[in-house]
Parts: C-alpha cells; sequence; structure tokens
C-alpha cells in the first residue's frame, strides 16, 4: 500500500499585525454605541452630539474647488486648478501676490515679497500692458488688436531688441502693426494723436519692426524644418502691405454719418482710382477723401471738404485739389451702375 506523504503546513505567526475590527472611535465625553460622528470640513472629525473635536488635521480627499469669479453677482465660476496661464506673462506665474494698500505688518510682507519676488520681469511688461489697453480703449480699438499689440510687444522685449528706443515708440509700432494685422489699418497721423509719438518716428519704428519680425519668423520655421517638424501655418508672422484707399473709405464714412450707398460707391471709387492711376503720386488720405467728396455729392448726400478734412485729417485745399483731377475723368470713372435707377446723378457734382 502506497505511503501518502504529508507537507507541513507553515504555522501562523502570532505576532503579525491584524486589523482589529472591534475598535472604533467613540467620544470620550458621549461613549456612544454607536458613535455620532460629523465631518464639516472633511479635514476633522466632530461627535455630533457634544461637539467635541475627536480628530483634525486630516487629509482632504475630495475635490479642490475654488472660485475665480470676476464679479459678486453669484456667478460661481469653480475651477480645480486656479487661473489658466497667461502666454503674455513669462515663468510659471505660481507665486501668491500679496496686495498693496494694506497696513501694517501686510504692508510690510507687501514690501518684504517685492524685494524677493523673481517675477520681476513680469512687472515691466504688465506695465506696457496697462499702457497698451489704455491707449486701444481711449482710440475705441478691439480687444483682439489691443492683444496682438501686446504679443508684438512681448517678442521685442523677449528678444532684447530696440534696446536705445523708448518704449512709447515701439508700443506705437504694434499698435500700428497689429491694426494693419486685424484689418483695421489705422494711419501714422492718428497713431501719433494717441501715442504722442511723431510720424516720422513711427515710420521708422514700423520698418523696423518689420524687419526684426520677419527675420524672427523666417528662423522659427528654419529651426522646425531642421528638427524635423512642419511649421505651423497659423503661428507665422505675416508682412503688413500698405494700406489700401478703401480700407478706410467704411471707417472714414461712419464718422462722416455717410449711407451705405455713399460708402458703397467711395470705396469702388478708390479701388478704381488707385488701379487706373489717375492720382499717382498721392497719399490714400488725399485718395479717399477726394473719393469720399466726390461720391458724396454723386449720391445726393454731399459733405463739405472742410468736414471731410477734419475726419481725414487732410487739408481741404487738397481735397479740392484732388477732386479736380477726378471730375475731368468723372465720365470715365463713374460707373453708369451706381446712377441708375435714379440712384444719382452726375449733374450734382461740383465743378471745384
Amino acid at each position: 500500500m502506497a505511503a501518502v506523504s504529508s507537507v507541513p503546513r507553515a504555522s501562523a505567526d502570532p505576532n503579525a499585525w491584524k486589523k482589529n475590527l472591534a475598535a472604533h472611535l467613540i467620544c470620550p465625553e458621549c461613549k456612544e454605541v454607536p458613535p455620532n460622528l460629523e465631518f464639516p470640513d472633511s479635514h476633522e472629525t466632530v461627535c455630533g452630539s457634544c461637539g467635541l473635536v475627536l480628530a483634525d488635521r486630516e487629509i482632504d480627499m475630495h475635490s479642490e474647488w475654488r472660485t475665480f469669479s470676476n464679479d459678486d453677482q453669484n456667478n460661481d465660476d469653480p475651477s480645480r486648478v486656479g487661473e489658466a496661464v497667461n502666454p503674455l506673462l513669462n515663468g510659471d506665474q505660481l507665486e501668491t501676490q500679496i496686495a498693496s494698500g494694506a497696513s501694517g505688518r501686510a504692508r510690510e510682507l507687501y514690501r518684504a515679497q517685492n524685494k524677493q519676488s523673481s517675477e520681476k520681469a513680469n512687472k515691466s511688461l504688465l506695465a506696457a500692458y496697462k499702457e497698451i489697453g489704455a491707449l486701444c480703449d481711449g482710440f475705441n480699438i478691439q480687444k483682439n488688436v489691443a492683444d496682438t499689440a501686446k504679443y508684438l510687444f512681448k517678442v521685442v522685449d523677449d528678444a532684447k531688441a530696440f534696446k536705445g528706443k523708448s518704449q512709447d515708440v515701439i508700443i506705437a509700432g504694434c499698435i500700428f502693426i497689429a491694426c494693419r494685422q486685424c484689418k483695421v489699418p489705422r494711419t501714422f497721423t492718428e497713431i501719433f494723436a494717441v501715442t504722442r509719438v511723431s510720424r516720422k518716428e513711427i515710420g521708422r519704428i514700423y520698418k523696423a519692426l518689420e524687419k526684426f519680425f520677419t527675420a524672427q519668423n523666417l528662423e522659427r520655421i528654419n529651426n522646425v524644418v531642421s528638427n524635423g517638424g512642419v511649421p505651423d501655418p497659423n503661428d507665422t508672422y505675416t508682412a503688413t502691405t500698405s494700406t489700401k484707399p478703401s480700407d478706410l473709405c467704411n471707417r472714414f464714412c461712419n464718422l462722416l454719418d455717410l449711407p451705405f450707398q455713399v460708402t458703397s460707391v467711395s470705396s469702388s471709387l478708390s479701388d478704381r482710382v488707385t488701379a487706373m492711376g489717375d492720382l499717382a503720386g498721392r497719399s490714400p488720405l488725399s485718395i479717399v477723401a477726394a473719393c469720399i467728396y466726390m461720391a458724396s455729392y454723386l449720391m445726393g448726400h454731399g459733405k463739405s471738404a472742410k468736414e471731410i478734412s477734419q475726419v481725414a485729417h487732410v487739408s481741404d485745399g487738397t481735397i479740392r485739389g484732388a477732386y479736380k483731377q477726378l471730375y475731368a475723368e468723372r465720365e470715365r470713372l463713374v460707373d453708369p451702375e451706381w446712377i441708375k435707377d435714379g440712384k444719382g446723378d452726375m449733374k450734382n457734382l461740383p465743378v471745384s
């Protein structure tokens, strides 16, 4: 008969740790079983009967929802990660800022933080962004133009370029380029009226910035291609072109409170005059002003040269001189479609 071999089992270690399921957290004052426990703030345990704190400084395992709302209209904006990273600033942006304007110990902490802060570079950027925003708001420029100008200024600041130039001059150039990039061009005279930077200086910094941004864009594309990547067409800088007279007609006609028919005719007329070269050698402002002057009388909503000069910043004598050239070629320049069905009349045009 075969013998059956038996393998001895390992004996259990009596000293091994085991969780005591019979142990309960009981309030030493109430001694209720089962205990009446509450967790009001999720980081402490409180007896619900007598209010004794049984445990504190516990780890909160819940989500950390905080409110970053711009107003106090009970429109909560819960966020688990805080504010979004601002691409216009440098660094990780994880510092806690102590507000200014306090007194006592808070004021001392504010001064100490300013001395030890590593985000001093962002302070100059924020000051420049504040100035750009104020200039654009005072000039009734859209927010996307202001954001574009801020981005262009940051590119210049990161490259430490134009160190000898005044910050006001660089800001004026960035706003001028941003207006063209966003298809709302402004003239040198209009930028001068807002920034108080001379027209000659704006023209110089504009050409220098255009050259700088183009070189930066080319260098970035070459780096991407050399690393085997594909350049992002949405992340490239497009050099601006000279402002066409028709781009300014809409805004000037709106400022003159002219109807849409006059605006449309003046834009088409300025494009035709530019293509045919009737006012070759004159500035776009002179062409725009003369075309608006002619179109307003053609469509029966005449505006004087003095009224147009206040909007276009061109002297009324210049407007009349350019208009005389257009009047001499009126039969060739005026499209019959503009005045058909009684919309306009060539007889309304003044001689000068």
